[in-house]
């Protein structure tokens, strides 16, 4: 039996609004197997973001829970959720969030300098190698094009060697052609990793490449397919 990495119980997310609730999520459930790679795709406005934020710890649910490898993340500390982060998840942005007075080493080294592992810059050396960014190491973000920046974020997302890695749409500033590029560095990383994906995205290379789709509208679950088997819940809506 697949171990279940992330599991998604009854969540629900509102925001206050004035006097009104506006609710962004809704009764959503599913769960995730270690090693897969999961889509999840929809419409601006149907929640894709404000999931992932939530199953990584970013955003706490109005109620319902996450569970990530075993940690209730709807009720864990500040503290114990930050270390889960920390030692389990990676992150890539559809912004790419690097540190403008870090060169492009420094940046994908950081995560390792937070836990305080030697040999962080060998690893990080090795990464941006396997990026395509070996002659780009001592660059600033400033100096490298975005597709460039992407590529030093992907880096840095693998340098904890993380159980999850959630992107959103990490593709979505991007050129078709370096898009494509940025897809197999993802899944190329991700199949010497072993790393479960969660991915927001609009990529229609993404999502083909995805082995499970999930598919958001409204802040419910519309549908939910696994390509193995090619079967599709479809919920009521």
């Amino acid at each position: 039996m697949e171990k279940i990495i992330l599991s998604v119980e009854h969540l629900n997310k509102l925001f206050k609004s004035g006097d009104q609730s506006v609710t962004i999520l809704h009764d959503i459930s599913f769960a995730i197997e270690e090693g897969s790679a999961c889509a999840i795709v929809g419409p601006s406005g149907s929640g894709k973001t404000t999931l992932i934020a939530i199953c990584a710890g970013l955003e706490r649910p109005s109620n319902g829970a996450v569970l990530l490898n075993g940690t209730a993340m709807h009720s864990a500390s500040e503290e114990e959720l930050s270390r889960v982060r920390n030692q389990l998840v990676g992150f890539v942005f559809q912004s790419f969030q690097l540190l403008p007075s870090l060169t492009a080493l420094e940046n994908v080294m950081v995560p390792a300098e937070i836990r305080g592992e030697n040999h962080a810059r060998s690893r990080a050396e090795d990464l941006l190698r396997q990026v395509g960014l070996d002659a780009r190491t001592h660059h600033y973000p400033i100096q490298l094009s975005g597709g460039e920046q992407q590529r030093v974020a992907i880096a840095r997302a693998f340098m904890n060697r993380p159980r999850i890695l959630f992107a959103d749409e990490p593709t979505g500033n991007l050129d078709s052609e370096t898009a494509r590029e940025i897809v197999r560095l993802i899944f190329q990383l991700n199949a010497q990793a072993g790393t479960t994906l969660v991915l927001v995205t609009h990529d229609r290379e993404l999502t083909e490449q995805a082995n499970r789709v999930i598919s958001l509208k409204g802040g419910r679950v519309l549908s939910d397919m696994r390509k193995e088997t090619g079967v599709a819940h479809v919920a009521d809506v």
